[in-house]
């Protein structure tokens, strides 16, 4: 059976810094969405397509209409707004709270917040905070790296040099996301990496132990999180495989049913794939930015054939 994912309302309230007007100690409220409502509509009597599951959201629209009702038209609309489970009522802009708003709460248990944003800012960070936590995950074992501004995802077999060549990239000056353990989110069709807070800054290499990146190298090395744009897949190299000598092949990994470009690089002594590595995420900044090197081999091999 799949659980869904959730976000408890205290870490909402701890993030956004929402002020309670009213938080009945015995609620405990969870979000399972990261869309929010600015129930203007409910305050006009339209609850048909009432969407209760998600945060309430009122601004100065919304507060001000309400002072505008008739006092039995007021009590009657919101007693049916707060007779539905929603989550929480967030009132922006600091603006005071109607005392029939704290009146329904209360009898419903309902929580009732302020916060100090303008309500297009309260929307748009809370929507972002959402979505970010209740996104789709998975922990997949390997590396991310920040090279050359490219978010770049390492694997491999254990023991095939993930680390050590990672080292390696973060000592030219790239910087560390993940070791080991790769958290990988998605948001909006595209992958983030971030790492587990127990090895975050942190490396393995065997025959050392485990490394401080941050201590050893200052901050510049680390990273906390990056969208991952290409995949390295490390693997011992096979003499009886065919490799990709121009780049003709293009290759894709599936994580989260997202595509990722994937390059496979063999490994055998006397390889430096840490340049390999570098000169792959440069390789994919150029294909970005429209050039690609195959498409100017091939012009001149047909000119060649042309003459």
């Amino acid at each position: 059976m799949k659980i869904m994912a959730y976000v408890k309302l205290e870490d909402l309230i701890s993030y956004m810094g929402l002020e309670p007007v009213y938080y009945p100690d015995d609620v405990q409220s969870r979000i399972y969405t990261p869309e929010i409502v600015r129930p203007g509509l409910q305050m006009a009597g339209y609850f048909d397509l009432f969407s209760f599951e998600r945060v309430q959201i009122m601004g100065k629209t919304e507060m001000y209409y309400i002072r505008t009702l008739e006092e039995s038209v007021k009590r009657e609309r919101l007693d049916k707004f707060f007779s539905y489970p929603i989550p929480a009522l967030v009132v922006a802009n600091e603006m005071d709270v109607d005392d029939t708003i704290i009146f329904y709460a209360k009898k419903y248990k309902r929580p009732v917040f302020k916060a100090n944003a303008k309500t297009t800012r309260l929307v748009n960070v809370m929507i972002s905070y959402l979505e970010e936590e209740l996104a789709q995950e998975t922990t997949i074992h390997g590396v991310c790296l920040e090279v050359f501004g490219i978010g770049v995802f390492i694997k491999g077999k254990s023991g095939i040099g993930k680390s050590e060549t990672s080292l390696e990239l973060i000592n030219r000056g790239h910087r560390l996301i993940a070791d080991d353990a790769v958290i990988i989110k998605k948001l909006d069709n595209r992958l983030k990496g971030t790492c587990p807070e127990l090895t975050q800054h942190l490396m393995e290499i065997r025959g050392i132990g485990i490394l401080d990146i941050k201590h050893l190298f200052g901050v510049g090395s680390i990273k906390l999180e990056q969208y991952i744009e290409l995949a390295i897949e490390l693997e011992e190299w096979d003499e009886k495989k065919e490799y990709d000598r121009i780049g003709m092949d293009e290759n894709y990994i599936e994580i989260l049913d997202v595509k990722v470009p994937s390059v496979i690089i063999p490994v055998r002594p006397g390889r430096n794939i840490s340049a390999i590595i570098e000169i792959a995420a440069k390789n994919y900044r150029q294909k970005l930015l429209g050039y690609n090197a195959l498409d100017m081999y091939n012009k001149r091999f047909y000119n060649m054939v042309q003459c």
